[in-house]
């Protein structure tokens, strides 16, 4: 389905032909369990037989949204993609297709996430999704950047490590005055929610930056003609 040189006369015409095949190359077992166990964080404190306040409903929802996203960082993965196969569609429709499959999924386990959270607990819902909207995007873009300037197939593996590690360290290293992780009620939580809406933009930016075929690719096939 997918190869490291493609050859030809791309067209970026989407066909059904072309949606099933990009469907059975979505790692949707990984995505499964990102999105299984994202719901088993929020629902912990129910299966332990509590009821969560406003603050651990709210970080709650980010660590699923965080689980979740880790298993969007193998979306881009491609055991294929060494391979020197002639490929009739750009690598940008294919990329975009295996969003497109996959963003209803994410939209139905985003609300059921936001259900399993008590209504009393639950934190602003538009806020609360920008930023998991934003998680998400960054590790689309961050496998997008592996996947433009490498040669790495299945980069979600150190995708997923990356983001993790940035995850952990980001509420320390990042200062005050910009941050990012902020309580409901805080006087930054607005302020700090611009600031997720410009890492979101700057993720989808980048992520559409990265789509097209990988310059190694590209200068490869120069060589050769």
């Amino acid at each position: 389905m997918a190869g490291g040189v493609e050859v030809g006369a791309p067209r970026a015409g989407v066909n059904r032909g072309l949606v099933v095949a990009v469907g059975r190359t979505v790692p949707w077992r990984v995505v499964g369990v990102g999105a299984v166990m994202g719901l088993l964080v929020v629902w912990l404190p129910r299966l332990l037989g509590g009821t969560p306040d406003e603050w651990l409903g709210l970080n709650l929802l980010r660590a699923a949204a965080l689980v979740f996203a880790l298993g969007l960082a193998f979306l881009l993965d491609d055991p294929a993609r060494r391979l020197t196969t002639p490929v009739p569609t750009r690598r940008w429709a294919r990329t975009g297709l295996r969003v497109a499959l996959v963003t209803p999924v994410a939209a139905v386990w985003w609300t059921a996430a936001l259900l399993l959270v008590p209504a009393q607990s639950r934190p602003p819902v538009g806020p609360v999704t920008l930023e998991a909207g934003a998680t998400a995007a960054l590790a689309l873009a961050a496998a997008s950047v592996v996947v433009r300037f490498t040669e790495e197939p299945e980069p979600g593996a150190s995708v997923a490590a990356g983001l993790l590690t940035l995850a952990l360290l980001a509420p320390a290293l990042v200062p005050s005055r910009w941050a990012l992780f902020v309580p409901v009620g805080d006087p930054a939580w607005a302020a700090a929610h611009v600031r997720w809406a410009v890492v979101l933009t700057a993720a989808l930016v980048t992520a559409v930056a990265c789509a097209p075929e990988p310059v190694r690719s590209l200068r490869r096939l120069r060589a050769a003609s």
